[in-house]
């Protein structure tokens, strides 16, 4: 358990990490929708399912494909929603990348088979939480999809999310208070702080407020220096993630 500092309301943010026990599982691509030009969603459905549990929106599973020599290749992906007893999983994929991965979600036809592993863990943030503020680019959308439709009523959340266009907007379906501002920029500046940080810069963030910000790690650095160092926001109430490094295949970035 996480053991951080109060906010300025004298509460503090908990943080459970659970462990899950490490399993493969063979699946077959059952539904394949494209929700937006540059993002596919594809269903998985497998007996595998029966038992697979992610308890945290922010949860990965790792994907496995085949790749170039003998190695498997393997990437990082949120389980966007899944049904045990329907014994289905749904991942959703940006496709503006060309990796194998990607490659293989651009190719999959219905009946096809994948594998995938975990997730490892789940870092479950307390239900006390009810004011959340998610920051993320177009990697951290099916994240940030997940966390905004599992939300209760008595929820307050604002999502700020950077995408190519308009075209790449998505719309959640929510139980909670939901506002969401979408920052437009081209792909070629996803590793640019800024469309980001001009809407975070108009948006106030009240005591209490869970910030989660997840993109490539030098944007997730700078949005997270802004609220720590300019705007004196704690850092116990804050996650911060890099889901990508630009120029270096499968890697992540945390920020503690």
């Amino acid at each position: 358990m996480d053991n951080p500092t109060s906010n300025s309301n004298g509460s503090v943010p908990k943080i459970e990490r659970v462990r899950h026990e490490l399993k493969r599982r063979s699946l077959t691509v059952s539904k394949i929708e494209k929700i937006t030009p540059a993002m596919l969603r594809i269903e998985l459905a497998g007996e595998d399912l029966a038992d697979f549990v992610s308890l945290a929106p922010d949860d990965h599973i790792k994907i496995f494909v085949a790749g170039s020599g003998d190695e498997m290749e393997r990437r990082d992906y949120t389980p966007r929603r899944y049904d045990n007893d329907a014994r289905t999983l749904v991942v959703d994929f940006a496709i503006h990348e060309a990796g194998p991965v990607t490659k293989w979600a651009l190719d999959a036809q219905l009946g096809d088979t994948l594998e995938i592993g975990g997730p490892r863990g789940s870092a479950v943030v307390s239900a006390d939480v009810k004011h959340w503020l998610l920051i993320g680019d177009e990697t951290a959308l099916p994240a940030i999809g997940r966390r905004i439709e599992e939300a209760g009523s008595d929820v307050h959340m604002t999502a700020i999310v950077a995408v190519a266009s308009a075209a790449e907007q998505q719309e959640f379906q929510t139980k909670a208070e939901l506002k969401t501002h979408w920052a437009h920029r081209p792909l070629s500046d996803a590793t640019d702080p800024s469309a980001l940080l001009a809407v975070l810069k108009t948006v106030d963030v009240a005591p209490g407020t869970f910030v989660w910000i997840a993109a490539e790690a030098s944007v997730t650095r700078a949005l997270r220096s802004h609220l720590v160092e300019e705007r004196s926001y704690p850092l116990s109430w804050i996650k911060a993630s890099g889901y990508w490094v630009k120029g270096k295949a499968d890697t992540t970035e945390k920020f503690e």
